[in-house]
């Protein structure tokens, strides 16, 4: 069985337009890709149709996470299955602490009749929050209700830990991060790499990957991937801006 996130030939639209083209791409467990692209190309897109946003449809092609399709899945069966999506813009939950959240989650994701060791849940729940310096006091507030950006961020790494799944998508985590709070985000996400984890980062800006070195960078452009590299690929656009991706993807059309 193929230990992959796997899109085939992927063609997404929103209403009758289409966002997504034809998009290919493998992100193997144990490596780290990156998105690139200028706004409007279809990264968030991508991220929201993968994780099973109604308002995205998907017209053709294939997403399978270890050889298996998650296309026909609910979007809770999806993220049962191992995929986690950290949003750009995390949704405020009154009334839902982070605490309950997270171990209905995780006990939702038990074999059926076994139950939650709420002792050693907390214990690594505190560890992880110790990681990430969230106050251990949040884990009664409600999730991200009067959160900063940075809280919200660290907030999501934190979910994300906990899960521990097999793929995850990190839409634009460093988006209304200071220079501290992207340095804790991306220790955070540095302390969860490993052979059991496969991370796509959505990106516009290289900054971030001054923290999360990616295995392989992509440059998306009009819906798809028109250029594939090594981290070098990411300096390449911070120094020439994306105007030279319009005219690669001008050539190849």
């Amino acid at each position: 069985m193929s230990a992959t996130l796997e899109i085939q030939n992927l063609n997404v639209s929103i209403g009758d337009k289409t966002i997504i083209k034809d998009f290919n791409l493998t992100v193997p467990k144990g490596e780290v890709h990156a998105i690139m692209g200028p706004n409007g190309t279809g990264k968030s897109t991508l991220a929201k149709a993968l994780a099973g946003h109604p308002d995205y449809k998907i017209n053709s092609g294939d997403a399978l996470m270890d050889g298996k399709s998650i296309l026909d899945l609910a979007v809770d069966e999806r993220s049962r299955a191992g995929l986690f999506l950290a949003f750009q813009y995390p949704m405020e939950i009154p009334g839902v602490s982070i605490a309950n959240f997270i171990r209905a989650a995780k006990k939702a994701r038990l074999p059926k009749g076994e139950e939650l060791n709420a002792p050693a849940f907390y214990k690594e729940l505190y560890q992880m929050m110790d990681m990430l310096k969230i106050d251990r006091k949040f884990t009664s507030r409600s999730i991200n209700d009067g959160f900063s950006g940075g809280e919200k961020k660290r907030c999501e790494i934190l979910q994300m830990a906990m899960l521990n799944p097999k793929y995850a998508i990190l839409d634009e985590t460093d988006s209304g991060l200071d220079i501290d709070a992207l340095k804790i985000v991306s220790e955070g996400v540095n302390s969860l790499r490993g052979d059991n984890l496969g991370a796509l980062i959505i990106t516009h800006y290289q900054r971030l990957l001054d923290y999360i070195v990616p295995d392989k960078v992509h440059v998306m452009y009009d819906g798809h991937i028109v250029k594939s590299g090594d981290k070098n690929l990411a300096l390449e656009l911070e120094a020439k801006g994306y105007d030279w991706v319009k005219e690669l993807a001008s050539d190849a059309a």
